[in-house]
């Protein structure tokens, strides 16, 4: 006979056992992660973002041939063309290596995993489509055939008299 909580305990039975898969996966996620790291053996985890700026100098020149390694393989696997990613100059247009970057940690997690990654790859492609179209924009102009300009406005960090009377306005509380 049923007394009203059977339904009740069906579904918190349902939901342990879904957290018993999901400590079963974080568990398999920690020694993942306190390992061996990426599939090179290095401490890296596939796919981990990369800030070019924070990284000790050892790891970044590493880091770095693997980058331009794996940019050299997309620019010849996707057929980019110059107007596309600026071949003479790419490694000098910030926002460039930025973009890239992030299609290269995303596509190494894409591929690189073990695990069942589903529709990961697909996505991937279509972040290249898109990314495809903002590298353009980040350096759209200045390079062409192999001629790099350089900067072509003044950075704002750096520039005192711009920043100062800004620093001073947001720390007496920014209104007016």
């Amino acid at each position: 006979m049923a007394d009203g909580y059977d339904d009740l305990l069906d579904e918190l039975a349902a939901v342990s056992g879904e957290l018993a898969l999901l400590g079963e996966r974080v568990l398999v996620l920690e020694q993942g992660v306190s390992g061996s790291g990426g599939a090179d053996g290095s401490s890296r985890t596939a796919g981990a973002p990369v800030h070019w700026d924070n990284l000790p100098a050892d790891e970044r020149t590493a880091l770095w041939v693997e980058f331009v390694a794996w940019v050299a393989w997309l620019s010849d696997r996707y057929e980019l063309t110059t107007d596309q990613l600026p071949r003479g100059c790419w490694w000098r247009h910030g926002a460039v290596v930025e973009e890239l970057t992030a299609l290269w940690t995303s596509h190494t997690s894409a591929y690189g995993g073990d695990e069942d990654v589903g529709a990961a790859p697909y996505l991937w492609q279509d972040a290249l489509s898109r990314a495809i179209e903002r590298i353009g924009r980040h350096w759209l102009g200045p390079c062409r055939n192999g001629q790099h300009r350089d900067r072509h406005r003044t950075p704002w960090s750096g520039d005192e008299p711009y920043l100062t009377p800004i620093l001073a306005i947001t720390t007496q509380g920014a209104t007016t």
